[in-house]
């Protein structure tokens, strides 16, 4: 007749244990692999005019000159400048990526992070924002507005064949 030891029962315990444990960690191993190969896979190269959006800003007349208009959903500055010609300029900071806000009593885009500022046409004031605040290409069809958000021109400092005239 054989005996039960008391530490015989705890063998199917330990058995769910240590298949737990590699389940859990396969599924930590798979998840892990996922997030590298994600990491090394190359990103597809966007080319202007492949599916850019575009933001219909409106009619010519409808912007005065030299004003500041915010187009939330397009994350962008629509700027008519005194000469009537228009810039549309990204909100992000080129300092750290934070949101520029427009101050029409200051008539200047003060950075909310580390007090950047820029001027209507989107240069560097202060710093210590490195360059200028990103542009978006603006084109006027039919004397109504249109920006191409899909695509965003760094620049270094403002030039006058940047803007385009009505």
């Amino acid at each position: 007749m054989a005996v039960k030891s008391a530490g015989d029962g705890g063998a199917p315990r330990r058995r769910f244990l240590v298949v737990a444990w590699l389940g859990l960690a396969a599924v930590a191993l798979v998840q892990y692999l996922g997030v590298v190969v994600d990491f090394l896979r190359p990103r597809r190269q966007r080319t202007p005019g492949d599916g850019d959006a575009v933001v219909v800003a409106g009619p010519v007349q409808r912007f005065e000159p030299n004003s500041v208009s915010a187009f939330p959903e397009g994350k962008f500055y629509l700027v008519r400048l005194a000469d009537g010609g228009f810039l549309a300029l990204s909100r992000v900071c080129t300092h750290l990526g934070c949101t520029v806000p427009w101050s029409t009593e200051e008539q200047r885009f003060t950075c909310p992070c580390h007090s950047s500022t820029y001027d209507m046409r989107g240069d560097v004031l202060s710093p210590p924002a490195p360059r200028a605040l990103d542009l978006y290409p603006v084109r006027i069809e039919n004397q109504i507005v249109k920006v191409v958000t899909g695509t965003t021109i760094r620049r270094n400092s403002f030039e006058s064949a940047q803007v385009t005239r009505a």
